[in-house]
């Protein structure tokens, strides 16, 4: 039985104006992800990845085209709108970690459990076991200044899967990281797929890190140039 489609991406446009000049950061992309699957999207600098990331996370609106979560079209939809599907369906991992400094790593985990309303107890229990699961159980009061740099990305790992997500959108995820950490991060995203059953999307330039996933999609010009299947 072939899994359903949970993200699917139709002839989408992003133009950007600059004065009267237009700059046309996708150019009618087409991109489909099914649910449970990993896909790599890889592209040298200025291909459109971060464009992409905006469109796949629902972080932004396309100029042109539609973007569809589980068949229902998101991308007429508003920014509350937007952000509530964002904090319950997608979590995110990017390159600059994004914690906030003056929290610990589980108030970090925690946070985005508060905007869907979870009640306490519940929000802390959540950030115990996920940072647990990412072996950070010993540094659950320790803010992002005393940890490394591993450990926090390991700390936006486990905030990415706060609210259960059914898709991890991982942006340049070992970008900062030195290979032997790197190694490590990839490891938890396998696992995650594997073991949890999530949909992973990760934005690379790295070949090395785009051979861990089932399928690469090659971005250039804003457009998905060819997509190669690896197992």
């Amino acid at each position: 039985m072939t899994a359903p489609t949970i993200i699917k991406i139709v002839d989408v446009w992003k133009t950007y104006k600059m004065g009267d000049v237009e700059v046309h950061a996708l150019r009618g992309m087409n991109f489909e992800v099914k649910d449970g699957e990993f896909v790599a999207i890889m592209g040298p600098s200025g291909s459109g990845k971060s464009t992409a990331v905006n469109m796949i996370g629902a972080l932004d609106i396309p100029t042109k085209g539609k973007i569809y979560l589980d068949r229902k079209d998101i991308s007429k939809l508003s920014e509350s709108s937007l952000a509530q599907i964002r904090g319950r369906r997608i979590g995110f991992i990017f390159q600059q970690f994004n914690l906030i400094p003056t929290l610990t790593a589980k108030e970090n985990i925690m946070l985005p459990m508060v905007f869907q309303g979870t009640p306490a107890k519940k929000r802390i229990a959540r950030a115990e076991k996920l940072l647990k699961m990412v072996d950070l159980g010993d540094r659950m009061d320790h803010r992002p200044t005393e940890m490394s740099g591993g450990q926090q990305q390991r700390v936006a790992i486990a905030r990415s899967l706060a609210n259960d997500p059914e898709v991890v959108l991982a942006d340049e995820p070992t970008g900062n990281l030195d290979s032997k950490t790197g190694n490590m991060v990839m490891d938890f995203l396998k696992k995650l797929h594997k073991e949890e059953g999530k949909t992973i999307i990760m934005v690379t330039h790295d070949a090395n890190l785009s051979k861990q996933a089932q399928r690469i999609d090659y971005l250039r010009d804003g457009i998905i140039i060819k997509s190669k299947k690896q197992r």
